[in-house]
């Protein structure tokens, strides 16, 4: 069954890893308690200000006793989808004030603008909020490249290293999961993309295979219509 859709991560697939621990992360733990303090009577960042509460088992947390909550599960890299939607909204403030630019490789630039103009639909699956995700592409070093992709997904759908994640994307994509091609830098999320149904392509950017996946350095070396 041929390729239709191409299914990619980020963080160490088409960015950096270190764009995300040494400028991502660092500016949301300088301006996050900032940023709560004076937006916390907005509706969207009271709402994930009471995910806070819930998901810490500390309900009646005040706004400092949560601002350490998330400072601690930044430190720790927690997955937790009220610490990535928050995290969005400081980066969007930095993004709109210039005072961030996402990374994006140039062999991930030039092989997405290809399979675009070759048919392919292009869907992003991170652990960063979709509003994240999309701050990457849209105010990257390349330019918006927003206008490549058709769908972003996130732990909204489920955790990276879960079959059932890929199986819940395929069906809102509306392809058969064999028909779509996921890329990542991490073989538990290959493992689960596999076991879903889904054909998978390790990205390795320092070399060196991931399991036993098929794994590239570049992804001018991936080739989707071979799958």
């Amino acid at each position: 069954m041929p390729v239709k859709a191409i299914l990619t991560d980020i963080e160490g697939t088409t960015s950096a890893v270190s764009f995300v621990f040494d400028v991502l992360f660092p500016y949301a733990r300088a301006h996050l308690p900032a940023y709560i303090r004076s937006h916390a009577e907005e509706p969207a960042v009271a709402a994930q200000i009471e995910a806070v509460r819930s998901e810490s088992g500390e309900a009646d947390a005040n706004i400092e006793r949560v601002i350490e909550i998330l400072l601690g599960w930044i430190a720790s890299d927690r997955k937790a989808t009220s610490l990535k939607a928050l995290q969005g909204m400081v980066w969007a403030q930095g993004y709109r004030a210039g005072q961030l630019k996402g990374h994006v490789y140039p062999d991930a630039v030039a092989a997405l603008r290809e399979w675009k103009t070759q048919g392919f639909g292009l869907y992003v699956y991170s652990s960063g909020s979709i509003q994240a995700q999309k701050l990457i592409f849209g105010c990257s070093e390349a330019g918006d490249l927003t206008s490549l992709f058709s769908g972003y997904f996130d732990t909204t759908s489920g955790h990276k290293r879960e079959v059932a994640s890929y199986q819940r994307i395929a069906e809102a994509i509306g392809l058969q999961a064999a028909e779509v091609l996921f890329l990542s830098d991490v073989v538990e999320e290959l493992d689960a993309a596999r076991q879903a149904g889904m054909q998978v392509c390790g990205v390795a950017r320092e070399g060196g295979l991931l399991g036993k996946h098929p794994t590239v350095a570049s992804f001018s070396l991936i080739e989707p219509r071979r799958y």
